[in-house]
């Protein structure tokens, strides 16, 4: 064996050890539902001191696999599963000999643009049942997003919660609803844009 040959394997050795440090991290995503503290990675992994998880995590960054809000807590980007994509559709599914794997896809990277900035709701109410939100649904909000004429947005009026369309004219706002059976809100004396919805989503089994 020449001394190329032992490089190469202390090589893949290492990266076989990363791979297997990066699956614990991924377990433990899934697992818990979020991702572990520096010191949860260094018991996951072994590590004697918060140091090393220090250093490890870098190196998720790096790889961009992971990435940090503005509190330093730890985000799973590529980390997170990924769903095959096999093709485009217009009105059925391939069959097997038509599938084609065109990429793989992370349904948190797909719909979230802004991990620190976004929170779920689940829906109540059939006032927005026109733009397609059914009561049951859940729907991705983003507080970073200065809504704009015709997003939808979670507001609060005068003390009350609501999910509608905005609407702003100089600057006076009107909230209008999708379903007729309702009538457009006008703030009387308070108005809290919390967020823009951005994503709907509902399962159908």
């Amino acid at each position: 064996m020449t001394v190329n040959d032992s490089s190469i394997i202390i090589y893949i050795m290492k990266e076989e050890v990363f791979k297997e440090r990066v699956n614990r991290i991924i377990y433990f995503y899934h697992q818990k539902g979020r991702m572990p503290s520096y010191s949860e990675i260094a018991d996951i992994i072994g590590f004697r001191s918060k140091n090393a998880s220090f250093k490890f995590v870098e190196k998720l960054i790096g790889l961009n696999l992971v990435e940090k809000d503005s509190r330093g807590r730890l985000i799973p980007k590529k980390i997170a599963n990924y769903i095959k994509v096999l093709g485009v559709v217009e009105a059925g599914f391939p069959s097997p000999a038509e599938e084609e794997l065109l990429d793989t896809l992370s349904l948190d990277r797909w719909l979230i643009n802004n991990p620190s900035s976004t929170f779920m709701l689940k829906v109540t109410g059939d006032s927005m049942i026109e733009a397609g939100i059914l009561p049951g649904d859940m729907v991705l909000v983003d507080r970073s997003f200065t809504p704009k004429n015709g997003d939808i947005v979670i507001a609060q009026v005068d003390g009350e919660w609501t999910m509608k369309y905005f609407s702003k004219k100089g600057k006076e706002v009107t909230l209008h609803p999708a379903n007729p059976k309702y009538q457009p809100i006008k703030p009387k004396s308070e108005l809290n844009i919390t967020g823009v919805v951005i994503s709907v989503i509902r399962k159908l089994r």
